[in-house]
Protein backbone atom coordinates (compact mmCIF):
# COMPACT_ATOMS: atom_id res chain seq x y z
CA UNK A 1 0.00 0.00 0.00
CA UNK A 2 1.34 3.42 -0.96
CA UNK A 3 2.35 5.68 1.93
CA UNK A 4 0.61 9.05 2.03
CA UNK A 5 2.78 12.12 1.66
CA UNK A 6 1.38 14.90 3.82
CA UNK A 7 4.35 17.27 3.71
CA UNK A 8 2.83 20.25 1.86
CA UNK A 9 5.88 21.50 -0.04
CA UNK A 10 6.86 20.16 -3.44
CA UNK A 11 10.63 20.00 -3.70
CA UNK A 12 13.49 18.67 -5.82
CA UNK A 13 17.27 18.74 -5.69
CA UNK A 14 19.67 18.94 -8.65
CA UNK A 15 19.88 15.75 -10.72
CA UNK A 16 16.99 14.22 -8.81
CA UNK A 17 19.01 13.63 -5.61
CA UNK A 18 17.09 11.95 -2.78
CA UNK A 19 18.83 13.98 -0.10
CA UNK A 20 21.10 17.01 0.20
CA UNK A 21 24.08 16.76 2.56
CA UNK A 22 26.12 19.68 3.91
CA UNK A 23 28.94 20.10 6.41
CA UNK A 24 28.54 23.00 8.83
CA UNK A 25 31.92 24.02 10.21
CA UNK A 26 32.52 26.59 12.93
CA UNK A 27 35.63 28.65 13.65
CA UNK A 28 34.95 30.69 16.76
CA UNK A 29 36.61 33.17 19.12
CA UNK A 30 35.62 34.24 22.61
CA UNK A 31 36.16 37.20 24.94
CA UNK A 32 35.33 35.78 28.40
CA UNK A 33 34.69 32.05 27.98
CA UNK A 34 34.09 29.31 25.43
CA UNK A 35 31.37 26.65 25.63
CA UNK A 36 33.60 24.62 27.99
CA UNK A 37 33.68 26.63 31.21
CA UNK A 38 33.45 26.08 34.95
CA UNK A 39 33.02 29.68 36.11
CA UNK A 40 31.11 31.88 33.63
CA UNK A 41 31.32 34.83 36.00
CA UNK A 42 30.35 38.00 34.05
CA UNK A 43 33.27 40.34 33.51
CA UNK A 44 35.87 37.79 34.56
CA UNK A 45 37.62 35.97 31.72
CA UNK A 46 38.02 32.22 32.21
CA UNK A 47 41.57 31.63 31.00
CA UNK A 48 41.26 27.86 30.77
CA UNK A 49 37.94 28.09 28.94
CA UNK A 50 39.41 30.57 26.46
CA UNK A 51 42.32 28.20 25.83
CA UNK A 52 39.80 25.45 25.05
CA UNK A 53 38.35 27.72 22.37
CA UNK A 54 41.79 28.48 20.95
CA UNK A 55 42.35 24.79 20.21
CA UNK A 56 40.56 25.29 16.90
CA UNK A 57 43.12 27.77 15.59
CA UNK A 58 46.14 25.83 16.86
CA UNK A 59 45.20 22.26 15.93
CA UNK A 60 41.53 21.47 15.30
CA UNK A 61 41.06 23.52 12.14
CA UNK A 62 43.86 21.71 10.34
CA UNK A 63 42.54 18.29 11.35
CA UNK A 64 39.11 19.32 10.04
CA UNK A 65 40.65 20.49 6.76
CA UNK A 66 42.41 17.15 6.32
CA UNK A 67 39.23 15.26 7.22
CA UNK A 68 37.05 17.08 4.68
CA UNK A 69 39.75 16.89 2.02
CA UNK A 70 39.94 13.13 2.41
CA UNK A 71 36.28 12.83 1.46
CA UNK A 72 36.14 15.65 -1.05
CA UNK A 73 33.57 17.51 1.05
CA UNK A 74 33.38 21.32 0.98
CA UNK A 75 31.74 22.88 4.01
CA UNK A 76 30.39 26.22 5.19
CA UNK A 77 32.42 27.66 8.07
CA UNK A 78 30.61 29.98 10.49
CA UNK A 79 33.39 32.39 11.43
CA UNK A 80 33.44 35.05 14.13
CA UNK A 81 34.98 38.34 13.05
CA UNK A 82 37.33 38.17 16.03
CA UNK A 83 38.52 34.70 14.95
CA UNK A 84 39.27 36.03 11.46
CA UNK A 85 41.08 39.05 12.88
CA UNK A 86 43.24 36.88 15.14
CA UNK A 87 43.84 34.04 12.69
CA UNK A 88 43.39 35.22 9.09
CA UNK A 89 45.69 32.43 7.88
CA UNK A 90 43.23 29.79 9.09
CA UNK A 91 40.31 31.50 7.36
CA UNK A 92 42.28 31.86 4.13
CA UNK A 93 43.26 28.17 4.26
CA UNK A 94 39.60 27.14 4.31
CA UNK A 95 38.62 29.63 1.62
CA UNK A 96 41.48 28.54 -0.64
CA UNK A 97 40.28 24.93 -0.34
CA UNK A 98 36.81 25.92 -1.59
CA UNK A 99 34.99 26.05 1.74
CA UNK A 100 32.41 28.81 2.24
CA UNK A 101 33.24 31.41 4.90
CA UNK A 102 30.09 32.46 6.76
CA UNK A 103 29.51 35.49 9.00
CA UNK A 104 28.97 34.54 12.65
CA UNK A 105 28.96 37.76 14.66
CA UNK A 106 32.03 39.36 16.18
CA UNK A 107 32.63 37.11 19.21
CA UNK A 108 30.77 33.92 20.00
CA UNK A 109 30.05 34.82 23.62
CA UNK A 110 28.61 38.23 22.69
CA UNK A 111 25.03 38.44 21.45
CA UNK A 112 23.72 41.48 19.62
CA UNK A 113 21.32 43.78 21.47
CA UNK A 114 17.88 43.59 19.80
CA UNK A 115 17.17 47.08 21.13
CA UNK A 116 20.22 48.63 19.45
CA UNK A 117 19.77 48.18 15.69
CA UNK A 118 22.55 50.66 14.85
CA UNK A 119 25.06 48.57 16.78
CA UNK A 120 23.86 45.37 15.09
CA UNK A 121 24.23 46.85 11.62
CA UNK A 122 27.68 48.19 12.51
CA UNK A 123 28.73 44.71 13.71
CA UNK A 124 27.50 43.07 10.50
CA UNK A 125 29.51 45.57 8.45
CA UNK A 126 32.61 45.15 10.61
CA UNK A 127 32.47 41.36 10.41
CA UNK A 128 31.88 41.46 6.65
CA UNK A 129 34.95 43.62 6.12
CA UNK A 130 37.23 41.48 8.31
CA UNK A 131 36.03 38.18 6.84
CA UNK A 132 36.34 39.49 3.28
CA UNK A 133 39.91 40.58 3.92
CA UNK A 134 40.89 37.28 5.54
CA UNK A 135 39.16 34.98 3.05
CA UNK A 136 39.82 36.95 -0.11
CA UNK A 137 36.10 36.81 -0.91
CA UNK A 138 33.10 38.29 0.85
CA UNK A 139 30.61 36.13 2.76
CA UNK A 140 27.02 35.71 1.51
CA UNK A 141 25.77 33.67 4.47
CA UNK A 142 25.28 34.64 8.12
CA UNK A 143 24.35 32.75 11.27
CA UNK A 144 24.22 34.75 14.50
CA UNK A 145 26.02 33.42 17.60
CA UNK A 146 23.57 31.02 19.20
CA UNK A 147 21.26 31.75 16.24
CA UNK A 148 20.12 34.75 18.28
CA UNK A 149 19.30 37.25 15.57
CA UNK A 150 16.90 40.14 16.04
CA UNK A 151 13.81 41.30 14.15
CA UNK A 152 16.15 43.54 12.14
CA UNK A 153 18.74 40.92 11.18
CA UNK A 154 17.26 39.69 7.89
CA UNK A 155 16.70 43.18 6.53
CA UNK A 156 20.19 44.30 7.51
CA UNK A 157 21.77 41.24 5.92
CA UNK A 158 19.89 41.66 2.66
CA UNK A 159 20.78 45.36 2.64
CA UNK A 160 24.44 44.41 2.99
CA UNK A 161 24.36 41.93 0.11
CA UNK A 162 23.83 38.62 1.94
CA UNK A 163 22.01 35.67 0.38
CA UNK A 164 21.10 33.46 3.33
CA UNK A 165 20.63 33.39 7.08
CA UNK A 166 20.71 30.40 9.46
CA UNK A 167 18.93 31.69 12.57
CA UNK A 168 15.71 29.67 12.25
CA UNK A 169 14.69 26.09 13.03
CA UNK A 170 11.20 25.94 11.57
CA UNK A 171 11.40 23.56 8.59
CA UNK A 172 13.26 20.66 6.98
CA UNK A 173 14.06 22.68 3.86
CA UNK A 174 15.19 26.20 2.96
CA UNK A 175 12.51 28.81 2.44
CA UNK A 176 12.42 32.41 1.27
CA UNK A 177 11.26 35.36 3.36
CA UNK A 178 10.75 38.84 1.99
CA UNK A 179 12.49 41.81 3.61
CA UNK A 180 12.26 45.52 2.88
CA UNK A 181 15.37 45.08 0.72
CA UNK A 182 14.37 41.92 -1.14
CA UNK A 183 14.19 38.13 -0.60
CA UNK A 184 16.34 36.36 1.96
CA UNK A 185 16.84 32.60 1.99
CA UNK A 186 16.31 31.04 5.41
CA UNK A 187 18.44 27.95 6.01
CA UNK A 188 16.82 26.27 9.03
CA UNK A 189 18.90 24.49 11.65
CA UNK A 190 18.43 20.88 10.51
CA UNK A 191 21.73 19.91 12.15
CA UNK A 192 20.82 19.59 15.84
CA UNK A 193 20.92 15.74 15.93
CA UNK A 194 24.50 15.73 14.61
CA UNK A 195 26.06 18.70 16.37
CA UNK A 196 29.28 18.15 18.33
CA UNK A 197 28.36 20.93 20.80
CA UNK A 198 24.75 20.10 21.60
CA UNK A 199 25.06 16.31 21.37
CA UNK A 200 28.54 15.62 22.80
CA UNK A 201 30.22 18.46 24.69
CA UNK A 202 27.32 20.00 26.60
CA UNK A 203 25.34 16.88 27.57
CA UNK A 204 28.54 14.83 28.07
CA UNK A 205 27.28 12.03 25.87
CA UNK A 206 29.59 9.42 24.35
CA UNK A 207 30.63 10.25 20.76
CA UNK A 208 28.52 7.36 19.46
CA UNK A 209 25.37 9.41 20.10
CA UNK A 210 26.26 11.61 17.13
CA UNK A 211 26.61 8.59 14.84
CA UNK A 212 23.37 6.98 16.06
CA UNK A 213 21.35 10.16 15.57
CA UNK A 214 22.97 10.95 12.24
CA UNK A 215 22.19 7.48 10.89
CA UNK A 216 18.60 7.49 12.15
CA UNK A 217 18.02 10.94 10.67
CA UNK A 218 19.68 10.05 7.38
CA UNK A 219 17.70 6.81 7.02
CA UNK A 220 14.40 8.57 7.67
CA UNK A 221 15.11 11.38 5.20
CA UNK A 222 16.52 8.95 2.63
CA UNK A 223 13.25 7.01 2.70
CA UNK A 224 11.24 10.22 2.36
CA UNK A 225 13.38 11.20 -0.62
CA UNK A 226 12.80 7.81 -2.23
CA UNK A 227 9.06 8.42 -1.82
CA UNK A 228 9.36 11.68 -3.75
CA UNK A 229 9.77 14.11 -0.86
CA UNK A 230 13.52 14.93 -0.71
CA UNK A 231 15.00 16.65 2.33
CA UNK A 232 18.32 17.91 3.71
CA UNK A 233 20.74 16.70 6.39
CA UNK A 234 23.75 18.43 7.91
CA UNK A 235 26.51 17.66 10.39
CA UNK A 236 28.17 20.32 12.60
CA UNK A 237 31.90 20.29 13.34
CA UNK A 238 33.35 23.07 15.51
CA UNK A 239 37.09 23.36 14.95
CA UNK A 240 37.71 23.50 18.71
CA UNK A 241 35.28 20.65 19.51
CA UNK A 242 34.85 18.22 16.63
CA UNK A 243 38.40 19.01 15.52
CA UNK A 244 39.72 17.03 18.51
CA UNK A 245 40.94 13.47 17.91
CA UNK A 246 38.20 11.96 20.09
CA UNK A 247 35.44 12.68 17.59
CA UNK A 248 37.29 11.79 14.40
CA UNK A 249 36.21 8.13 14.24
CA UNK A 250 32.57 9.12 14.78
CA UNK A 251 32.62 11.83 12.13
CA UNK A 252 34.34 9.49 9.69
CA UNK A 253 31.62 6.92 10.33
CA UNK A 254 28.99 9.52 9.39
CA UNK A 255 30.94 10.55 6.29
CA UNK A 256 31.40 6.93 5.25
CA UNK A 257 27.66 6.37 5.53
CA UNK A 258 26.98 9.31 3.23
CA UNK A 259 29.48 7.92 0.73
CA UNK A 260 27.66 4.56 0.78
CA UNK A 261 24.63 6.36 -0.67
CA UNK A 262 26.69 8.42 -3.12
CA UNK A 263 24.40 8.05 -6.15
CA UNK A 264 21.45 9.74 -4.45
CA UNK A 265 23.20 12.46 -2.44
CA UNK A 266 23.85 16.06 -3.44
CA UNK A 267 26.98 17.25 -1.59
CA UNK A 268 26.70 21.02 -1.30
CA UNK A 269 27.81 24.04 0.65
CA UNK A 270 25.03 26.06 2.26
CA UNK A 271 25.63 28.77 -0.31
CA UNK A 272 24.90 26.26 -3.08
CA UNK A 273 21.70 25.12 -1.38
CA UNK A 274 20.57 28.71 -0.83
CA UNK A 275 21.22 29.64 -4.45
CA UNK A 276 19.22 26.62 -5.59
CA UNK A 277 16.36 27.47 -3.21
CA UNK A 278 16.19 31.11 -4.31
CA UNK A 279 16.19 30.16 -7.99
CA UNK A 280 13.52 27.52 -7.44
CA UNK A 281 11.22 29.75 -5.39
CA UNK A 282 11.64 32.67 -7.79
CA UNK A 283 10.67 30.48 -10.73
CA UNK A 284 7.60 29.25 -8.83
CA UNK A 285 6.49 32.83 -8.18
CA UNK A 286 6.89 33.77 -11.84
CA UNK A 287 4.95 30.69 -12.95
CA UNK A 288 2.11 31.61 -10.59
CA UNK A 289 1.77 35.14 -12.00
Amino acid sequence: MAVKRRYPRQWAWPNGAQIAFSVNLAFEAFIEHSQFSSSNKPGRPDVFSLSFGEYGAHAGAFRVLDLCDGYGFKGSMSTNGLAAERHPDVVRAFADEGHEVVGHGWANDRLSDPNDPEAELAEIRKCTAVLSEAAGTRPVGWTSPGSQGSKNTLGFLKQEGYLWNGDRASDDLPFVEQTAHGPMVLMPRVNTPANDLTMWLKPKNPPSIIWEQFKDTFDTLWAEGAAGCPKWIEIVIHCHIGGRPTLQPTIRRCFDYVKQHEAGVWHARKRDIAEWALKRETQKEKAAE
